[in-house]
């Protein structure tokens, strides 16, 4: 599974090249239901086709790469509840959702983003590193769903970590009046403990690096307790949470693993909404806190805005202007009213590195869909 993070959503919004083809499908992980998301997917394609053809005749490879997938009976078998798909002459990105997002076609001068944006902001979100002495796994999550994350330069196993260097190919060393028999035995406890150490450094400082850095989740630890404390009294890695899943993570299967770390991870998501909100109604109190959306517009675009929520499932219809900061409500029935101000207002507010997270609506502190808290 692709992660979806800010600073990918951000490259993919930025200087984007004509004609962007914005793929959105909820799909299906089990038989029978999954029977039809190659179908509908098929019709997509040919939606696509005909508008290209009709607005950008050049642009026919960009066709070509979608159907690519139509006949690709594995690439169906493994679907997750949502799936997402953005083409350009330049790019081709394909995200696995965790997450139903509804069916949407969009051909226009840039990609439509926002469903991943409620993706990315969901306050649940979490991520298991499953270790052992020899390999190690990524998964993403949230309360309802487990999949695994393709690993990003992370190596997977402790013979792709050391190569060369691993200290059991090296020569037995000889010790004068010690039985060949146990030289060998004690040198082999030796290279062991040695390698697990340098792998589990390479380990922890690749994850940090390319996966717990970018997406700013939570991480929780699925491994042997004996190597839940080797590999705690080295890491450097501070989304690393305390406790970890005591258990070779290659015992459970997904759903089973699932439920073990929501165990851990819902007391955790709970106390953040309540410090989040907490910390709105504090700065409301200091006048650095609002709910009116046209004053969170313009503090959004300023730069402002160093913490937003946004309401989970809240849509309100209009857009805001990159600009000025300007909102305009659509009207009912309005043509094009699909646009939502409140994804407007997130993706102003990640632009200026601003966090952005999702609260359930019985959680929420304002009656408008937002409450922003300002930097200054």
């Amino acid at each position: 599974m692709r992660e979806v993070t800010a600073d990918l959503l951000m490259s993919i919004a930025a200087n984007p090249q004509p004609p962007c083809v914005s793929l959105y499908q909820p799909t299906h992980r089990s038989h029978p239901d999954n029977r039809q998301d190659p179908i509908r997917y098929r019709n997509l394609v040919r939606r696509i086709e005909a508008t290209l053809k009709e607005l950008y005749p050049q642009a026919q490879s960009i066709v070509d790469r979608y159907r690519a997938f139509e006949e690709d009976e594995a690439f169906w078998n493994g679907r997750t509840e949502g799936l997402a798909m953005l083409a350009s002459p330049e790019r081709f990105e394909v995200f696995e959702l965790q997450r139903p997002v509804p069916e949407r076609l969009i051909v226009a001068d840039s990609f439509h983003v926002k469903p991943l944006l409620r993706i990315l902001q969901s306050a649940d979100r979490y991520q298991i590193l499953g270790l052992t002495r020899t390999e190690v796994k990524l998964y993403e999550g949230n309360r309802d769903a487990l999949d695994r994350v393709d690993l990003t330069d992370v190596p997977a196993t402790l013979e792709e970590a050391l190569g060369e260097e691993l200290t059991a190919r090296q020569p037995v060393r000889a010790a004068p009046g010690v039985p060949a028999v146990a030289r060998a035995a004690g040198q082999r406890t030796d290279e062991i403990k040695i390698d697990t150490e340098r792998f589990f450094r390479t380990i922890d400082r690749a994850i940090l690096e390319h996966h717990s850095r970018p997406s700013g989740l939570p991480l929780l630890l699925a491994a042997l307790p004996e190597h839940q404390g080797e590999f705690r009294a080295l890491s450097r890695n501070p989304y690393l949470v305390p406790r970890g899943i005591e258990i070779d993570p290659n015992a459970l299967d997904l759903e089973a693993l699932r439920q073990r770390a929501w165990e851990q991870v819902e007391p955790m998501y709970l106390e953040r909404l309540a410090s989040l909100v907490d910390a709105y109604e504090a700065a409301r109190a200091r006048q650095l806190g609002a709910e009116d959306l046209a004053d969170i517009g313009r503090a959004a675009v300023a730069g402002r805005v160093g913490t937003l929520l946004v309401e989970a499932e809240r849509v309100v219809p209009g857009r805001l202007d990159p600009t000025s900061g300007a909102i305009e409500r659509s009207r009912d029935g309005e043509e094009g009213a699909a646009d939502d101000l409140l994804d407007d207002l997130a993706e102003a507010v990640l632009r200026t590195k601003g966090e952005v997270i999702v609260v359930p609506a019985e959680r929420m502190p304002t009656r408008t869909g937002a409450a922003a808290t300002y930097r200054y």
